[in-house]
């Protein structure tokens, strides 16, 4: 599973954080807050008194009291569901990324016959070395394709570099809707919290937009080797993918348990690509490519 029990601050020096806005603008508005239900703490008759004097027919001083004490009560708790939030984008970002990353390895339960991985949205690269670093554990020849639509092929190589493994590790660019590669040509699929991100642009709650998630699922399917692994770790839609894999006729289909992820469900769904058979008179060929939805 690689490295195990690591320092969290060695992580981030690592990996860094692709989005620093959220967080702190988070953080930012929870010192607001908090500062603004000490100030009710600190000056509550004050308070109390300028409610009375704005408006002495509508606060008398029990309602002016109470009021004032709603008001601060509401303000210190969403100082704390901020910081809570705050705290859980910054974890969700490298800490709890590097933890899912280490379950998604060991969801494939033989990687001495694995050769090739490809990683959907590698992203700076925390699931890709991941990955690498169990190739490396094993002696094995195999090698790590990173795929993303951004252009973070030097900051991945740079990180892969830092943890040891860069000849086990290729970077490309390209569009998981459509995979530059060929039919039946990895052993093992990666993917972590990418797929919900594509098709944004129609919508998350829009048909189009999980018509693109599914093309994706597809597309997996597609590369994916008979008998080879498949393994996602995505927020909220991972329910959608079951119900793909399931029309696709997927093995071993199984679902962890929840994790919160950037405030929100998620999951690791990880199935089994079955051996192609001959085909029986009542049985048709399922097309991988999933070209004709929406």
């Amino acid at each position: 599973m690689g490295k195990t029990g690591r320092d969290w601050t060695q992580i981030y020096t690592i990996y860094g954080m692709e989005d620093w806005h959220t967080p702190i603008f988070l953080l930012l508005h929870a010192i607001v807050f908090s500062a603004s239900s000490v100030v009710f703490l600190l000056y509550f008759n004050w308070i109390c008194y300028s409610f009375e004097m704005i408006s002495p027919s509508l606060f008398s001083n029990s309602v002016a009291r109470f009021a004032a004490g709603f008001t601060g009560s509401v303000t210190a708790l969403s100082a704390v569901c901020l910081f809570y939030a705050a705290g859980n984008m910054f974890y969700s970002s490298v800490a709890l990324r590097w933890d899912m990353a280490q379950r998604m390895v060991s969801a494939v339960h033989d990687w001495s016959t694995v050769k090739t991985v490809l990683d959907v949205g590698c992203g700076r690269g925390i699931l890709l070395n991941t990955v690498a670093m169990q190739l490396k554990k094993e002696g094995s020849s195999g090698r790590v394709v990173g795929l993303d639509r951004k252009n973070t092929t030097l900051s991945t190589l740079r990180t892969a570099g830092m943890e040891g493994v860069q000849e086990y590790v290729t970077c490309r660019e390209g569009d998981a809707r459509r995979l530059p590669f060929p039919d039946n040509y990895f052993d093992v699929v990666v993917s972590a919290a990418f797929v919900h991100k594509v098709g944004k642009e129609f919508g998350t709650k829009t048909a189009a937009a999980s018509a693109e998630r599914m093309r994706v699922v597809g597309e997996v399917v597609r590369v994916l080797k008979e008998g080879g692994v498949g393994v996602v770790w995505d927020l909220v839609h991972v329910p959608e993918y079951v119900l793909r894999l399931q029309e696709l006729k997927m093995e071993d289909i199984r679902v962890s348990e929840r994790v919160t992820a950037f405030m929100v469900n998620s999951h690791i769904v990880s199935f089994r690509k079955p051996t192609q058979h001959v085909l029986g008179p009542n049985e048709v060929r399922l097309d991988w490519r999933f070209n004709n939805i929406c």
